[in-house]
């Protein structure tokens, strides 16, 4: 993703931006309006890294420019350009989503620092759940240490350690970001759920911490519900191809869990601990593929409208007696 979009409807403005960043390690292109940038992030989409575009133009303006080429691919880092007469607007635009914003008139060396800076802290952002994101940018201490009743999710690839021991590292790669971890991870937030961690295959979703809703633990299930049925319409389009498969087992429960900020001095993440964690995981263990287990307590919590089907009751460790186990039907 090393291609760079600058848009703008004066030739000027374009040949100077162009000038600028001739040494930098991007391949710069540009465009003169609104609908022109959009065809050329279409034909480009998984090359381009960065797209900076004016504030006003004919047209289709700047932001509503940015607003489809985030829509086209959330991962392009996109930088509004604006005046001092419209900088409050542009403000604005970077609390709504885009990543930062560049003034014009613009100093060769400044504006190549600030993209580096917005485009790393894009990158940044990356690596820390949006919920999580936010609730550090409302308040530094938001995130206190606190105990909080949470459903755990955890997903799991069957046979995915024979199946990369098979597969070139680059194309398990591209596999699991592409085909697993993304649409998962969007099915996670559409159902107001926290991606907590990536552990190896493995995907852990928190639902209720940072942010609780008074329906979380039935969106935890239907989240795992929504996983398998998008990992099986995934893995029918594989189609066995370079021996790549998407078949999934789930785990989920809830209780009481300590969520805070751990870590080391150096590195740190904001992180849930406690039983209902090692059930979830438990029980992922044991679904097979294309299965969804509960744990007793997230079937009570969520009553009689679920569909389930009773297993003979799973020793854990750490839990004095076997717990009942649900699969869930669907």
């Amino acid at each position: 993703m090393n291609k760079l979009l600058f848009i703008d409807d004066e030739e000027g403005i374009r040949r100077s931006l162009v000038r600028a960043l001739k040494r930098e390690p991007y391949e710069t292109y540009t465009a003169e309006s609104g609908e022109a940038g959009i065809s050329f992030v279409k034909r480009n989409s998984s090359d381009v890294g960065a797209v900076i575009s004016d504030y006003k133009m004919p047209g289709m303006c700047g932001l509503e420019t940015l607003g489809i080429v985030g829509s086209m691919n959330p991962e392009i880092t996109r930088i509004i350009l604006t005046g001092y007469a419209t900088m409050e607007a542009a403000i604005q635009a970077t609390n709504e989503g885009i990543d930062g914003f560049l003034t014009k008139p613009f100093d060769n060396l400044e504006l190549r620092a600030n993209i580096q800076k917005i485009f790393v802290r894009k990158r940044l952002k990356q690596f820390v759940p949006e919920q999580i994101y936010k609730k550090i940018e409302e308040s530094p201490v938001a995130l206190k240490p606190t105990f909080s009743e949470v459903s755990i999710l955890f997903a799991d690839i069957r046979g995915f350690t024979k199946m990369s021991q098979q597969i070139r590292p680059h194309e398990i790669a591209t596999f699991l970001n592409n085909e697993y971890f993304t649409p998962m991870g969007e099915i996670a937030y559409g159902h107001n759920g926290t991606v907590d961690k990536h552990i190896g295959d493995s995907i852990m979703v928190v639902f209720g911490s940072p942010v609780a809703q008074e329906d979380d633990t039935i969106q935890a299930v239907k989240a795992g519900i929504a996983m398998q049925k998008q990992a099986k319409a995934i893995d029918k389009t594989l189609g066995r191809k370079n021996g790549l498969r998407l078949k999934i087992g789930i785990g989920i429960s809830t209780g009481q869990v300590f969520s805070g900020i751990l870590g080391s001095l150096r590195i740190k993440e904001f992180t849930s601990i406690g039983m209902p964690v090692n059930i979830a995981a438990r029980l992922q263990g044991l679904a097979k593929a294309g299965e969804v287990l509960i744990s007793d307590v997230t079937h009570q919590k969520i009553g009689e409208g679920l569909d389930v089907e009773a297993l003979p009751p799973v020793v854990v460790k750490g839990v004095s007696e076997p717990i009942t186990v649900y699969r869930v039907k669907h």
